[in-house]
């Protein structure tokens, strides 16, 4: 029974890629709708046209939604692994080389499955056989510069309007490494295109130049829309008061010729700050010539005495013009943040009718639990937004200046309740003597937004960088008008130290727990997971949930605990639910695909009920999220079982293709 214990272990669920920040001073403003710019997927209304899987969350909607049919509610129970392959790109950091962190959702563009592994590289599949085409290696330093791990989500696909047969780059794949890179290759051939910046390889971090401590990470891949390649990056959290400030960067596709930069911190904040950069997926609506970014939170994270004036895009979904990059609207979600609540998802672009009325919508997830939906030509409210009174500091921590309020969506309801502390799971405090009541006892809680504190152990967290919704994002079905999401339940604690004092009491740091230093500010801070000594969880199940709401009235259709929580080969009840990193795919099939759990297994649920229809276990948890192709008439569900040390320390190398028998 005490390995169940292990829970805790992914409870450590303490955002490693995650967090990031950054913020500007551009002011907000309204412009007209731009006319249609080209894009590689289908646009944000109804839902697409044609089966598309060609970026990261599967339509630059982000929808990550399929029209495909052939496999169904009915027979997905037949689902059989149809091929498996194995990039070798893979370590769990027992060696010198640092361990891997792998969450690519797999391309399908130009009747080919592209693969980008956290080694940087680039392989080509047959989609049918899962034969090796081609593959390319930028032969990247192998090194976690900027974060714990060795990191990527995959690549991003490029093609012109009319390509050319006869004429190379008329294709492109793009991967960015830890060190800066961006890299372009013919889709066909694997070889550099020598017209893309230098010689096929573009140098970012040459407009690394304020506070330029590390290099910009480019872990995640561009987003295309026309041929425009758009890009953030991420850099290292909790380390420095000033960091580099946070950038957007649009480049043209085919020549790596910079078009614009979209600064989110003003120039003077770009010097006392940093971060507030971009570091997850955009969405975009080529139609109305709009990219959505979410944008993260300025540096450092847990206080924020040197930015005490406004930074109206910190931890914001900031719409921008796809051609200038100028701020159309921006909706801020959580003002003067000191919790490291990042934007983390692209917001899902959804077209619903509420009320009778159709509205242009995007829902945008928060690893607070909050879901915000606005209108994505306006930003304005689609159900009330209210700005309500938030606890403010206990008197302990000098020199900042905390926001009186916080914006509370009314609907849809919190995917979690933050209002008061979760309760005890009686079994950990039995087991643990009572550890886990004392320790609930020296936590401050006044709700989710308790600033963080140096007295006794520090303020409870829930959630805090690990909860909530993370990058996986919303998935959403045109045609039911039913939103997808997973949600974890994780409880942690802050506390901050004066230097002097955690200069005493540093202890060294975890993959993204334990002690930083946030070097420059008067405070380094400590965060931890609440468990007892046996590293139990000490608040009750479930660990994290696959919720679907109806986005006709905002409410819950159905929620249910998704997943397993395991270690050491012991699977807990999955009435538990496990922590999740990953997001859900739907399908018109009336399929929910996701892997997201510690328990490495990959499921199907009914759309209309939630109810579990097939599952099957993978290498390491599938951390990516899942792609629905179609091919020779054939429909197919990928997965990449990579793995990531903040869940559980396993990971993978797997790409594993399903579909019905024939």
């Amino acid at each position: 029974m005490q390995r169940l214990v292990a829970i805790a272990a992914l409870i450590l669920l303490t955002t490693s890629g995650a967090a990031l920040a950054q913020e500007q001073s551009t002011p907000n403003k309204q412009s007209a709708p731009k006319a249609n710019q080209p894009a590689q997927s289908d646009a944000g209304s109804p839902g697409p046209k044609k089966p598309t899987w060609d970026t990261f969350h599967g339509q630059l909607n982000a929808q990550k939604y399929s029209p495909l049919k052939q496999i169904t509610a009915d027979n997905v129970g037949q689902l059989k692994k149809v091929w498996e392959y194995h990039t070798g790109d893979v370590s769990d950091g027992s060696g010198k080389r640092p361990a891997t962190v792998w969450s690519a959702t797999p391309i399908f563009a130009n009747d080919t499955l592209y693969i980008g592994t956290p080694f940087y590289r680039i392989i080509a599949l047959n989609p049918a056989t899962g034969e090796k085409k081609w593959s390319f290696d930028t032969h990247a330093k192998l090194e976690a510069l900027t974060q714990p791990a060795l990191k990527s989500r995959g690549v991003a696909y490029w093609q012109a309007d009319e390509p050319k047969p006869d004429k190379a780059c008329q294709k492109i794949v793009y991967i960015g490494t830890m060190d800066a890179k961006l890299y372009a290759v013919d889709a066909d051939t694997g070889k550099q295109c020598s017209n893309f910046a230098d010689d096929g390889v573009l140098n970012v971090d040459q407009w690394n130049t304020i506070n330029n401590k590390w290099p910009l990470s480019l872990l995640q891949p561009p987003t295309v829309v026309g041929d425009h390649l758009i890009f953030g990056w991420a850099g290292k959290d909790w380390v420095y008061e000033q960091a580099p400030p946070g950038t957007l960067f649009s480049v043209n596709a085919r020549t790596g010729k910079r078009e614009w930069t979209f600064h989110a911190l003003s120039p003077e904040m770009q010097k006392k700050s940093g971060t507030a950069n971009v570091w997850t997926a955009i969405s975009a609506d080529p139609e109305l010539g709009l990219v959505y970014v979410p944008v993260s939170s300025p540096s450092p994270n847990y206080w924020g005495g040197n930015r005490k004036k406004d930074v109206p895009l910190g931890t914001s979904t900031t719409a921008l013009d796809v051609d200038t990059g100028e701020v159309v609207w921006s909706r801020q979600w959580v003002h003067h943040d000191v919790w490291d609540y990042d934007i983390n998802a692209a917001p899902t672009l959804m077209d619903i009718t509420v009320d009778g009325e159709q509205i242009p919508a995007l829902i945008q997830s928060t690893k607070m639990g909050f879901l915000f939906v606005v209108n994505r030509k306006t930003g304005e409210d689609v159900w009330p937004i209210e700005e309500r009174p938030v606890p403010q500091g206990d008197g302990s921590v000098k020199g900042d200046k905390l926001s009186p309020t916080q914006p509370f969506p009314t609907k849809p309801k919190p995917l979690l309740d933050q209002s008061e502390k979760p309760n005890i799971w009686k079994l950990a405090d039995a087991v643990s003597g009572g550890q886990c009541s004392r320790l609930w006892d020296k936590l401050e809680y006044r709700g989710m937004y308790t600033p963080p504190t140096t007295k006794g152990e520090g303020a409870m967290a829930f959630p805090d960088s690990a909860g909530g919704v993370q990058w996986g994002g919303v998935a959403f079905n045109p045609a039911t008008q039913t939103a997808y999401v997973n949600t974890s339940r994780l409880v942690q604690y802050i506390k901050l130290y004066k230097r002097e004092a955690y200069d005493k009491a540093d202890s060294g740091s975890g993959n993204e727990s334990g002690f930083s230093p946030q070097k420059g500010s008067p405070y380094g801070m400590r965060l931890k997971v609440a468990r007892n000594w046996l590293g139990m969880p000490c608040w009750e199940p479930p660990y994290g949930e696959l919720v679907a709401l109806d986005m006709h009235t905002g409410d819950v259709k159905w929620r249910r605990p998704v997943g397993a929580s395991q270690q050491y080969g012991f699977f807990m009840p999955e009435s538990w639910g496990s922590p999740t990193i990953g997001g859900p795919a739907t399908t018109a099939g009336g399929v929910v695909f996701i892997g997201a759990s510690m328990d490495s297994k990959v499921r199907a649920y009914s759309a209309k009920t939630g109810k579990e229809l097939w599952s099957d276990q993978t290498e390491a948890p599938v951390v990516a999220n899942p792609t629905v192709y179609k091919y020779k008439g054939r429909e197919y569900v990928a997965f990449v079982s990579g793995g990531n040390t903040i869940l559980k320390d396993q990971v993978g190398d797997q790409v594993v293709v399903y579909a019905l028998p024939k």
